[in-house]
């Protein structure tokens, strides 16, 4: 494995690396290949962000990423196809048992979305703009010529807007991500570490490295022999003679997440008996941390590899909140990332380990086949819809507009990673014990196959009182959405050179 000094940063694109949040005017445009001839001259020669550090700060920056109904257009074969994921290939909406496990049903379901849920909706490729303040406009154009016009046709835009530092429903966002290991400083040892970590190995987002098992993903590996095109790519690491198609890229997942800010404030100010500041630490409890950020936990005395000690939004576990008296185990930052170890809590001594180990003594809670570590995302969703600060969304007349998020986010393999967070975490009404409550923002509020609500919400004390919210509203809906795989450099390379087929 590269490290530091001979990590080929140049062949990944720089989504991957950088967040691009000081570039923030962005346009998100879904494709469909017009012309594939075109498409693929244009391709040739795109300026595609690499992952690289220079001196200044990129003004600008263009990404791009292709469903496999994207690859097909573009002639990959269906023998490369074949090397990507199941996930990948069947797409977001392809499965009504999918559906039903990222809890896509109801309201959610694929047939309702604005794009993604159908055949004809889906998109080929999805296209990337980030520039500094007023400035994509000038960008498009330079990007959008007369060639591109005849290689691709926009079939959705997905609105953005920058709103600060916040998410539309008014806490601030993105402070917590996994930290890749660029220079492979931690050990991928199967349950060697027992600690949370918000280190990760490469190969947990980015194709072609060790992951967190310390294997490489599975992938398209070529022969050359047999494609000559292959020769641009680079050499797989664990298969000699073969080469990569999927090294140095990685799998964007993109869901349109409608956000009801006033539905939200009005409901807790309701269940607050009209108490802004008890409202407050209602929506606190829900979503885990408090409107600036704060965790509700407190900042942990043990160092947590990953993140800095002066760090205290995101310096703690939940270690010493195991009954969620401060944070609501049910609290969506605590399903979204559990912060757990291979080993639960608090476990010493040799006997102590080895039982919990073989899963002898093991309590409801712990659950250590959901070590974090190995379903950690990496997140690069944007915003949309006008601002609506919370003292004005409780209001009876709150402005209502289109608000929400466009989440991305970034992984080496969907099913491990996003479809495990999504399904087992956020959507499961039994998790870590709990019973009967889904996220209580994401959550789709429908009823069980077995007949079960999802409706609820709940708050324990340390004084044995736990506060219930029943008949939760649902306050997400899905818009549209869809599995892309964002190619290296190399492989775009490889993409564009392909020879059209005759029927195409």
């Amino acid at each position: 494995m590269n490290n530091e000094n001979t990590f080929k940063f140049d062949d990944l694109q720089a989504l991957l690396r950088f967040s691009h949040g000081r570039l923030t005017d962005t346009c998100f445009l879904l494709l469909h290949v017009a012309d594939v001839r075109k498409a693929k001259k244009w391709l040739d020669t795109a300026p595609i962000s690499n992952a690289t550090e220079s001196d200044s700060l990129p003004d600008r920056a263009l990404q791009i990423a292709f469903t496999v109904e994207g690859l097909r257009v573009m002639c990959v074969a269906e023998s490369v196809i074949d090397g990507f994921s199941d996930e990948f290939i069947m797409g977001m909406s392809g499965e009504e048992s999918r559906s039903r496990r990222l809890g896509d049903i109801g309201m959610n379901a694929p047939e309702k979305w604005d794009w993604g849920g159908e055949s004809k909706k889906i998109p080929h490729l999805m296209l990337m703009y980030y520039a500094k303040e007023n400035a994509v406009k000038d960008f498009r154009t330079s990007i959008e010529t007369e060639d591109f016009v005849k290689a691709f046709h926009v079939i959705h835009e997905l609105p953005t807007l920058h709103i600060g530092e916040i998410e539309p429903f008014g806490f601030k966002d993105g402070i917590s991500q996994p930290v890749i290991d660029w220079e492979c400083r931690q050990s991928t040892n199967a349950h060697e570490r027992e600690g949370y970590s918000n280190l990760v190995a490469v190969g947990e987002v980015v194709l072609g490295y060790p992951n967190e098992y310390g294997l490489y993903t599975a992938r398209p590996l070529i022969d050359e022999r047999e494609d000559s095109v292959a020769a641009c790519l680079p050499h797989a690491e664990d298969k000699t003679g073969l080469k990569d198609l999927g090294r140095n890229g990685s799998y964007l997942v993109v869901r349109q997440l409608g956000q009801d800010v006033p539905g939200f404030w009005q409901f807790l100010y309701k269940m607050s008996a009209s108490n802004f500041d008890k409202c407050e630490l209602l929506a606190a409890s829900m979503v885990g941390r408090r409107r600036d950020g704060k965790p509700l936990v407190l900042k942990s005395v043990a160092a947590i590899p990953g993140i800095s000690t002066q760090n205290c939004d995101n310096h703690f576990t939940y270690d010493f909140d195991t009954e969620g008296y401060q944070c609501p185990i049910g609290a969506h930052v605590r399903r979204a990332n559990p912060r757990t170890g291979d080993l639960p809590p608090r476990v010493t001594g040799i006997i102590n380990r080895v039982m919990k180990k073989l899963g002898f003594d093991q309590k409801q809670e712990e659950d250590l086949v959901a070590s974090t570590r190995f379903h950690r995302i990496l997140r690069r969703g944007r915003s949309y819809g006008p601002k609506l600060a919370p003292a004005e969304a409780i209001k009876a007349d709150a402005e209502v507009a289109e608000r929400g998020l466009q989440f991305m986010c970034l992984s080496a393999n969907i099913l491990r990673q996003f479809e495990f967070v999504q399904s087992a975490w956020s959507m499961s009404s039994k998790f870590s014990g709990l019973q009967n409550e889904s996220d209580p923002l994401l959550g789709n509020r429908e009823v069980l196959m077995n007949g079960e609500r999802t409706d609820q919400f709940n708050r324990p004390s340390a004084k044995g009182v736990t506060e219930k919210i029943y008949n939760l509203p649902k306050f997400v809906t899905v818009k549209g959405g869809a599995y892309f795989f964002m190619p290296g450099l190399s492989a775009v390379k490889y993409i564009a050179s392909l020879p059209i087929k005759e029927d195409t």
